[in-house]
């Protein structure tokens, strides 16, 4: 039996190629997951060890630029501004963690509900989930957010209402498919309801493609309230989160003064795209076929 010279010289090439994607691969998940835990640490540790007001001013210290004192600076009226974004981060990741996890738990039950009840049920619902996903979502979120005071639980409110017609669609069709397998038709033939079918069969099945969409809502979530509080529709100005620290340094950004802008706007960045990154890594594991096409 021979080896065409081509054939062997494009196998090594060809292993070497996946073996660096899949190092390279390796490396980016570590490199996310360090930063959510360096993220998760801070938001946790840095405001009970720090014993630091964030509302302090001292407008003698007013606009310092980043020093060994200040390393992010401050803002306009002499407010650390790294103890200021970590109570910020705190408090957007706060907001994108709870309504993302309300948003799942909204687009679970509908998405379960219409894809084990099909027919009509199954088309009204699915047609409720098209009107509402023809609104822009920030759209829909400014229109509930305005209906209450400005504070954290009317903009978790407001994400999670706008934030469940993905997870609704993802488990229905995650539910339409396990419907067609053997084993429901086994449970159905044996006697069991609907009721038993859904919970003990289906519910369990869509519960991992459930848990990556509140994953990957998450850092959209953030991103959602972090606009709501730049258009001064989220939080109160005075309450320390990252679209509020953004919003409040426009002007300093306009006479010069770039940290105000930039450290608020890479505490936003770096974590969302970190656990973006970690929820890629998830929906791989959990789909073979995509992960078998990345490891060529």
């Amino acid at each position: 039996m021979t080896i065409d010279a081509d054939t062997a010289d494009v196998r090594p090439a060809w292993r070497a190629h996946g073996t660096s994607r899949r190092s390279t691969h390796v490396l980016r998940l570590r490199a996310c997951a360090a930063l959510v835990a360096v993220t998760v640490l801070a938001v946790l540790l840095v405001p009970p060890l720090v014993q630091l007001d964030q509302q302090a001013v001292d407008l003698a210290a007013k606009l310092e630029p980043p020093s060994w004192a200040h390393p992010f600076g401050t803002d306009d009226v002499g407010r650390d501004l790294l103890l200021r974004c970590v109570y910020g981060l705190r408090v957007s990741l706060l907001v994108g963690v709870v309504a993302a996890l309300t948003a799942t738990v909204i687009g679970t039950a509908v998405g379960a509900a219409a894809g084990a009840l099909g027919g009509w049920a199954d088309r009204l619902v699915m047609r409720l989930v098209d009107t509402l996903s023809s609104v822009p979502h920030l759209l829909l979120g400014i229109f509930i957010v305005a209906m209450f005071r400005p504070g954290v639980w009317p903009v978790v409110i407001s994400v999670a209402l706008t934030h469940w017609l993905s997870t609704a669609r993802i488990v229905r069709a995650e539910v339409l498919s396990l419907r067609s397998r053997p084993f429901i038709d086994a449970a159905v033939s044996g006697g069991a309801s609907r009721w038993r079918v859904t919970v003990r069969h289906l519910l369990p099945g869509v519960l991992p493609q459930a848990g990556l969409a509140a994953v990957l809502m998450v850092p959209h979530a953030m991103w959602h309230e972090s606009a709501l509080s730049f258009l001064g529709l989220g939080l109160p100005t005075h309450t320390a989160s990252l679209g509020t620290l953004i919003q409040g340094a426009r002007g300093s950004l306009l006479a010069g003064q770039w940290w105000p802008t930039l450290f608020p706007g890479l505490f936003l960045i770096v974590p969302t795209l970190a656990v973006a990154g970690l929820a890629g890594a998830w929906r791989e594991r959990i789909n073979p076929r995509r992960r078998s096409e990345l490891m060529l």
